[in-house]
């Protein structure tokens, strides 16, 4: 196994509340590997977004990263990084995809200057240089016309190029690590099916590495080879794509497949977690899944679960997964 690209550690997230400050990513630890696709998969609130955002430095304030954790990006720790190192790292080294192109796009700019003014804060570049190269990568991403479509403006394209052309945006310089921020919300099936082959052949042709953060697992089957799923701010399993969809250990990744629609479902009713993500700073004691879960027992709500090892790239964060446990 090669040394991880990206390796997090210990971290915490948090922003003021009535009484101090409230943790909204608690003690979060994971690795992405050169060329490798993690997954980071959970409903909303679960911290999954912000997390991303700390990788890139870009948490909005009043929100802070806080001391003790540690975001590792090819063997340096950034968090200490002055602002201009780290300026240098995002878009050349870091690239990242929003999660809603519409918004993401200056609306009185061509998209095409969007892609070039990202070169150039990145590249010394002749301007005939930055455009040939934007053009490639509309080319490359599968934008129709990338000559003509290079002085079109963000409303004359569809969602599906939008979201095109922020992959060819974050993929431009040739980042190592791509994060990709619920890259298909608001696309239909097809486009939403197209936009993840893109994204799988860019990191196996480029050899790129991407984190990609979904509530989907239909989005996990297609891309991920590794998956992280989080829960009220920590993570609570991770695994390869084939034990999670296989095998899911912690009951609220199970419920969590368990909520795909399938269409034998019984009475076309979905199966649902019943309740809701509490809200940070009202976090349950001991496992905070407890509340919701529907095996949970004595231990739960009182014991912090600790990791389980289950396989050699399995482990869950559950008593019962610890007390199943030969």
């Amino acid at each position: 196994m090669s040394a991880p690209l990206l390796e997090i550690e210990r971290l915490a997230i948090s922003f003021p509340a009535e009484h101090g400050r409230v943790a909204v990513v608690d003690r979060v630890a994971f690795t992405v590997a050169p060329g490798e696709t993690v997954a980071l998969v959970g409903e909303s609130g679960c911290g999954k977004s912000i997390t991303a955002l700390a990788v890139m430095r870009l948490v909005p304030k009043p929100g802070r990263i806080e001391p003790g954790s540690v975001i590792r990006f090819d063997g340096r720790d950034i968090l200490p990084l002055p602002v201009t190192d780290m300026r240098n790292l995002r878009g050349g080294k870091i690239g990242m995809i929003f999660q809603e192109p519409m918004t993401s796009l200056n609306p009185v700019t061509t998209v095409g200057s969007q892609v070039e003014e990202a070169i150039l804060l990145h590249a010394r570049l002749p301007a005939r240089e930055a455009r040939k190269r934007v053009v490639e990568m509309f080319a490359r991403v599968g934008i129709p016309d990338p000559e003509q479509r290079f002085d079109a403006y963000p409303h004359q394209l569809s969602g599906g190029l939008k979201q095109r052309v922020m992959i060819a945006m974050a993929m431009a310089m040739r980042p190592r690590l791509l994060i990709c921020d619920e890259p298909t919300t608001a696309l239909d099936a097809t486009i939403r099916a197209q936009i993840l082959d893109l994204i799988r052949d860019l990191a196996a042709t480029t050899g790129t590495a991407v984190l990609i953060i979904t509530h989907d697992f239909g989005v996990v089957n297609a891309v991920a080879d590794r998956v992280c799923v989080m829960y009220a701010g920590q993570i609570v399993e991770t695994g390869t794509r084939e034990e999670l969809l296989g095998r899911p250990r912690h009951p609220y990744t199970q419920g969590l497949l368990r909520s795909i629609p399938r269409p034998e479902a019984r009475g076309g009713r979905l199966e649902e977690i019943p309740g809701a993500v509490p809200r940070p700073g009202q976090w349950p004691s001991g496992c905070r899944f407890h509340p919701r879960c529907p095996v949970a027992f004595a231990r739960c709500p009182v014991e912090v679960p600790g990791e389980t090892r289950v396989s050699p790239t399995q482990s869950a964060w559950c008593h019962l997964v610890e007390e199943a446990r030969p």
